[in-house]
């Protein structure tokens, strides 16, 4: 993923921003504080060109293999086309029992028709989405970036057409969308309302995204390293954050690596698992890598 990316990542303050107040009123009103309800860290990609030193040599399927050794994707696919039931059938078929998927809304609903009557494409592409199952993760709904707050309505419209009985996560890359507080009052009471989950993306050109604003009790984090030894240190503090949070109420955590050169992620996932489960004594599985 190159969204946001920096020539020089030594020169960042990667500091991660102080959590809203209102996450914490989100979380303590709805929350469980008993423990996580489901946590998913994994890739964005699972294709040998990209993963590569990933895959044993001779594998042959490589969802597979990848479903053997992470809980879940962040399936960005289903954004370049529509894909027919009969696709996703097959994936489900491949994938282990535990695995989950993300899928991304396809493109020609966020980016060219920009949810403007898409709700007869909406519907294929759920109708579609079904035959995964209990496979089947939390969609996310990703916005061009001159999608502005101009259009609230039409992104209201959106989520009151989407079936309630499916997580939807939504990314916004407008900036004007953080800058002013009335303005991110008014989304907020929007995702409240729909239970849509607000993601983070955390990458080191746009740091506005950090906004630390939960609508609910999950979180949907899209982790963009930047193939520097920061990243490491950048996700031990998200593992504080998410401590904090996890106190407070949070349930579900999903946590998705990319890497500028997506080879490296991984092993960025590997080491953010193993910590992850010695600070919350889980028991996720830790991918076998080969370097």
């Amino acid at each position: 993923m190159n969204f946001g990316k920096v020539d020089h990542p030594e020169n960042m303050d990667f500091t991660l921003p102080e959590t809203h107040s209102d996450t914490i009123k989100v979380l303590n009103k709805s929350g469980n504080k008993n423990g996580f309800k489901d946590v998913r860290i994994g890739c964005a990609k699972w294709n040998k060109k990209d993963l590569k030193n990933f895959y044993p040599k001779g594998t042959k399927d490589e969802l597979k293999y990848y479903s053997s050794q992470f809980n879940s994707i962040e399936f960005n696919g289903s954004f370049y086309r529509m894909y027919p039931e009969e696709q996703f059938e097959k994936w489900y078929g491949k994938a282990d029992d535990n695995f989950k998927f993300f899928p991304k809304v396809p493109r020609i609903i966020s980016h060219i028709k920009r949810l403007n009557g898409t709700e007869g494409l909406t519907d294929d592409f759920v109708k579609n989405l079904l035959q995964l199952k209990e496979k089947l993760g939390m969609v996310f709904l990703q916005m061009r970036d001159d999608f502005a707050p101009k259009f609230i309505d039409r992104l209201d419209d959106f989520l009151a057409h989407w079936p309630k009985e499916i997580p939807l996560s939504l990314e916004l890359r407008h900036p004007d969308w953080y800058a002013d507080e009335n303005t991110a009052n008014e989304l907020y009471d929007v995702l409240i309302t729909r239970d849509v989950a607000h993601i983070i993306t955390d990458t080191a050109g746009r740091r506005d995204l950090i906004h630390m604003r939960l609508s609910n009790t999950t979180v949907f984090i899209r982790y963009n390293g930047a193939n520097h030894s920061s990243d490491y240190t950048r996700l031990d503090d998200w593992l504080d954050k998410l401590e904090e949070w996890h106190k407070e109420g949070l349930e579900n955590v999903y946590f998705f690596i990319h890497q500028n050169v997506e080879e490296a992620s991984p092993l960025l996932s590997a080491y953010f698992i193993e910590r992850f489960n010695k600070r919350f004594k889980t028991d996720i599985k830790i991918p076998k890598t080969l370097n």
